[in-house]
């Protein structure tokens, strides 16, 4: 019992291993795209990007539709046969997803490209028209470099996913500044320069993605004996026929498509519903332009940082759920849950305060926005990063367990309910901008209401509350005040930026000795973290007992 017990816990730990890479992967990623956003923003300006984010709603859409599922769906189904040792089924499903992302990707690549004017004209920017035709074969670029990543997943290997990433960003943020820059310079004095400039940006997209497929198919190359090995190796006798693969492939590709879509249907029908009521009350596109912006490129992209943990831990955890799930293990699946939850809970709290006490000083460093309405936004809605973090990681859990419908059917709900909202507020009240923040944290509050029941229900889960969620929002809500005092102190000294960085940097720090004196981490917890041990000796070193 007690070895069963070790072995859990261990595959639990490695679980926060593979994440913790992922998770440190995609932090850096989003980090670089905040840093890059930022030149991007005062070279184009917020018309200019407003036409930026609003090409990439429907290049989004576009994408969940074609590609955006082929990781989960292929590590989901590589994952499962490799628990059987059907190694050589395993490398069939690779192929046939391959073909099928060249296939919908190319599809997907045309629809956007020639339904760019279509698009524009829905929303009344038809400008935007421009920049999208450019986005358009990012897309069957991703639809191929997908199914690479999602078969290293499969094999529990979240390393080259995590190195493709970085390496897409960094070219992405190179190419999107100059890339700008230029066709600012080349069409000055055009009255679609907006428009030209955002397409510069896009660039970007196209080529940072272009070198990350790159990079992954030479680690594949690289690697590719240690897959012949294993394919050698292969003893079985069952060997599933072309029919069934396509089929499993479809079948665990169009539950996941339609759950993401309907997140991002969200982004689309917010873009569509705004720009429309706004438009018939009397709000010139410049105007709604600037507002998306703020919105889109400022808020949504702040609160997307500390979410992107909770995206690789949900992507991390499927593989080792399905393991487990096959085995019947249902006391491995419950530790694998409490970890990877409590690991969300631990970034999301501090990161959801932080954004809300510091939000004005964190838009003037960044963007040298003063204004009263992206404060307003960015500290009202710094909520939604908690519930975001964690609807996304109990998606991950519901998928994991084969219960690929069950996030669709919620997500259906909280976008209906959501949509309601929003035309309430756009149409009924002075809020304007503000009601894309609100229905924005109320859909995210709906989905983890409904996984919360869901998971509680297939799994008979009983949430550990105290140390996952009382005591880090405590440790949060200690570290705002201290940081919001400490800004206002310094800032009477010093600049304003100079304040505001200081003042960030001793957050870390005031949270995690709030972690330590509420007994937030136990020492199996921090030794399964990323240089937890190291942490733990010095903790023992300064007396300090968890």
């Amino acid at each position: 019992m007690i070895e069963n017990k070790k072995a859990t816990n261990r595959k639990a730990n490695s679980i926060l291993i593979q994440g913790s890479i992922l998770a440190a992967a995609s932090l850096l990623v989003r980090v670089i795209g905040l840093i890059y956003r930022i030149p991007l923003t005062r070279i184009l300006g917020d018309e200019a990007m407003g036409y930026y984010s609003t090409a990439f709603q429907f290049y989004n859409l576009a994408l969940l539709l074609s590609s955006y599922s082929l990781p989960l769906a292929v590590s989901k189904l590589v994952s499962a046969r490799e628990v059987k040792k059907q190694y050589r089924n395993s490398r069939k499903v690779f192929v046939f997803a391959l073909g099928f992302g060249a296939v919908v990707g190319t599809i997907a690549t045309l629809v956007v490209y020639f339904g760019a004017d279509a698009y524009g004209r829905l929303n009344k920017t038809e400008l935007v028209a421009i920049p999208l035709r450019v986005l358009a074969p990012t897309i069957l670029v991703f639809s191929v470099m997908g199914v690479i990543r999602g078969y290293f997943q499969g094999h529990n290997n979240m390393l080259p996913t995590a190195i493709s990433q970085v390496v897409e960003q960094v070219v992405n943020a190179v190419v999107s500044i100059l890339a700008a820059m230029y066709m600012v310079k080349k069409y000055a004095g055009d009255p679609a320069v907006d428009a030209y400039g955002a397409a510069g940006g896009t660039w970007g997209t196209f080529l940072g993605a272009c070198a990350a497929a790159v990079c992954l198919v030479v680690i594949y190359v690289i690697q590719r004996p240690l897959f012949a090995a294993l394919w050698r190796q292969d003893t079985s006798d069952y060997v599933e026929s072309n029919r069934k693969v396509m089929g499993a492939i479809l079948a665990t590709v169009l539950p996941v498509v339609v759950s993401q879509t309907v997140y991002q249907l969200s982004g689309n029908i917010d873009v569509t519903v705004f720009h429309r009521i706004l438009s018939e009350r009397g709000f010139s596109a410049s105007v709604r332009n600037q507002w998306w912006s703020v919105y889109s490129n400022k808020y949504v992209l702040l609160s997307n940082v500390p979410v992107a943990i909770a995206s690789a831990m949900g992507t991390a955890i499927v593989p080792g759920l399905i393991a487990e799930y096959s085995r019947m293990n249902f006391e491995g699946i419950r530790q694998r849950v409490a970890s990877a939850i409590k690991f969300n809970m631990l970034i999301a709290f501090p990161c959801a305060v932080g954004l809300s006490v510091l939000s004005g000083p964190i838009l003037r460093l960044l963007f040298g926005d003063g204004s009263a309405l992206s404060a307003r936004m960015l500290s009202v809605g710094g909520v939604c990063v908690v519930f975001f973090a964690l609807s996304t990681v109990t998606n991950g859990i519901l998928q994991g367990i084969d219960r690929m419908k069950v996030p669709v059917l919620h997500s259906a709900i909280a976008l209906g309910l959501h949509v309601i909202l929003l035309f309430v507020l756009l149409k009924f009240t002075h809020l304007n901008a503000m009601s894309l923040v609100l229905a924005n944290v109320f859909f995210a509050f709906v989905v983890c209401v409904l996984n919360w029941r869901s998971i509680r229900k297939y799994l008979d889960y009983r949430q550990e509350i105290d140390r996952t969620f009382v005591r880090p929002l405590l440790a949060s809500l200690l570290m705002g005040a201290a940081v919001y005092g400490l800004h206002a102190l310094l800032a009477h000294v010093l600049r304003d930026s100079a304040a505001t960085v200081l003042s960030i940097a001793a957050a870390v720090p005031v949270y995690g000795v709030g972690l330590l004196l509420l007994g937030c981490l136990t020492e199996e917890e921090l030794r399964s973290m990323p240089k937890g041990t190291t942490l733990l000796r010095l903790l023992r070193k300064l007396h300090i007992r968890l």
